[in-house]
């Protein structure tokens, strides 16, 4: 399937950074982006969760950078209405063509109910009707710039599908090689998978151990990703708070630089269009920037 056949993302390189940046000053944040095009990764997604908005930041980062592609891991669609996800990432794909993609997701129900005082109904139905809504935005909204690339966080085969028939592809996430490879068997080849890959470097075996399950603690809490761990072949024993370590050796990179960098290509060879790497440091907002240095290394981007 050629480039021109799916939607338009210009990666400059099949392997990119997924990074939590919403206690940075945006100056600071966009230094950060601007290192990260620099050594060579080819993307930038961030979170959205009930810190900053995430189209604001894709902005800023657009901005801050030349050719670095900008994604969303992603936009929780309980946070806007459709028409304005689909409005705000159209214009964005005005100003940078190529160089956005809107990454959708559900949620979760104790951070939807809780932190957003929302209302969490059936995923699948909620996802269908949320894009449908987007779908129905007239042309004249940005014309000529069409519907901007969209992936859906798809865990579930379910959800995968409507990746497929709803969407440009999936963002799958905290998932090994071998659902990457079950992902694209479901979506066939004229789709997108962005996935993301965890990594833990430096230091002793011990305390990358303990950077992944403090990393696995609120996920493995959420029925979402337990659900998805024994698809792939983990079991109860495994779905503890914070993780087996069995789970955190199964879906975080750890031990040399090398080691890690092997777990996040281990992504493309299992079909995967594009990876981000998720460095984990002493918090979920911690500076990229040293390991990423290393691991451009080891990946062979400068």
């Amino acid at each position: 399937m050629t480039q021109a056949q799916r939607a338009r993302i210009d990666f400059p390189s099949r392997i990119g950074v997924w990074w939590a940046s919403e206690t940075w000053s945006m100056p600071d944040a966009q230094e950060v982006a601007r290192e990260i095009e620099a050594l060579g990764f080819g993307s930038l997604f961030l979170p959205e969760v009930t810190g900053k908005e995430c189209l604001t930041q894709s902005a800023a980062f657009l901005a801050a950078t030349q050719r670095l592609v900008v994604g969303t891991g992603i936009a929780n669609i309980h946070v806007r209405v459709p028409s304005a996800a689909e409005t705000g990432a159209r214009t964005l794909t005005a100003l940078y063509p190529g160089r956005f993609v809107l990454g959708l997701g559900v949620s979760h129900g104790p951070l939807v109910e809780r932190g957003l005082g929302g209302v969490y109904q059936k995923p699948l139905a909620t996802m269908r009707e949320y894009l449908d809504r987007m779908a129905a935005v007239p042309e004249q909204i940005e014309p000529g710039v069409g519907r901007p690339p969209r992936l859906l966080a798809a865990l579930g085969p379910k959800m995968i599908e409507l990746s497929g028939t709803h969407a440009d592809g999936a963002h799958p996430y905290l998932v090994t090689p071998e659902q990457t490879r079950v992902t694209r068997d479901i979506l066939g080849p004229e789709k997108w998978i962005v996935s993301e890959q965890a990594v833990a470097i430096g230091s002793t075996d011990d305390d990358q151990l303990r950077r992944a399950h403090a990393h696995l603690d609120v996920y493995s809490g959420l029925p979402n990703y337990r659900n998805s761990w024994l698809r792939q072949g983990f079991d109860e024993s495994d779905l503890v708070r914070g993780g087996s370590d069995r789970l955190a050796r199964g879906v975080v990179g750890m031990g040399s630089v090398d080691s890690a960098a092997k777990a996040v290509t281990a992504h493309l060879e299992a079909g995967a269009d594009h990876v981000v790497l998720q460095v984990l440091g002493d918090n979920p907002m911690a500076d990229p920037r040293p390991a990423l240095r290393e691991l451009a290394g080891a990946l062979g981007l400068n």
